[in-house]
């Protein structure tokens, strides 16, 4: 428990946590906002199509969890925590801990602020949870957001420095999974397993907004991706530990 008070308080004492979480939340609901009052009379608002915007972000939400790491070592307070816990490993474990729980609160903010919005702008459309399908569609936003923060946070500990980590993490959520695809014979195939794929497959399923191709079920789907974001970071943690900060 003292680890995690002191990665919550060294989380919250810069402003960058709270920018990201705002602006995640902003763009999260802000898109479904958009497509409510601009779509057509005649097109019915869905569920799934209020929870676009939570792809943007992630986005946010990956650059927030990124910073927290990579921030330490810019400035050398690194070395202060692993002096204090020579074995290294709890520190970074209570590090991503934290960082995940917030970024699961900012994605159920911002994924049932996109509903409520959607649905006080669209009260006439068929906008009720009623089944569960609409409540992983909604509720399961903020899981896949701290997932996320945990691949985040382990490239942020393999790379180190801000930049490199931002833009690897960036173009790979933005660019990287969608233009597998146009590889020759074997692209579509990969695609079916690259983890964020696998995520928009455990959201929405088939029906999702972003018509996940991914193999696994909705369950398996979502096992799949905190399997690669935990795996993901024991080996950073196996790298933290064998290298100098």
């Amino acid at each position: 428990m003292t680890l995690l008070a002191v990665e919550r308080i060294k989380l919250f004492t810069t402003r960058s946590p709270w920018w990201c979480a705002a602006i995640a939340i902003a763009l999260t609901a802000g898109f479904a906002g958009l497509m409510a009052s601009t779509s057509e009379s005649g097109t019915e608002l869905t569920v799934s199509s209020t929870q676009f915007g939570h792809q943007f972000g992630i986005a946010v939400i990956m650059v927030l969890a990124a910073l927290s790491v990579t921030t330490e070592y810019r400035f050398g307070t690194i070395r202060t925590t692993f002096q204090a816990v020579p074995h290294r490993g709890p520190a970074l474990v209570a590090k991503t801990t934290v960082v995940a729980l917030l970024s699961l609160v900012i994605g159920e903010i911002g994924a049932f602020g996109a509903w409520a919005l959607g649905y006080a702008i669209r009260p006439s459309d068929s906008l009720a949870l009623t089944t569960s399908a609409d409540w992983i569609n909604v509720a399961g936003v903020g899981v896949v957001f701290a997932f996320a923060a945990v691949i985040a946070v382990a490239v942020g500990i393999l790379i180190r420095h801000s930049a490199g980590a931002l833009s690897l993490l960036l173009i790979y959520v933005l660019a990287v999974e969608s233009l597998v695809q146009l590889i020759p014979t074997v692209g579509p195939k990969i695609h079916q397993w690259m983890p964020f794929n696998v995520a928009e497959k455990f959201l929405g399923g088939q029906g999702g907004p972003s018509r996940s191709d991914a193999v696994l079920s909705q369950g398996w789907s979502l096992a799949y991706f905190a399997g690669f974001a935990v795996v993901l970071l024991a080996i950073a943690i196996g790298v933290a530990k064998k290298r100098d900060a």
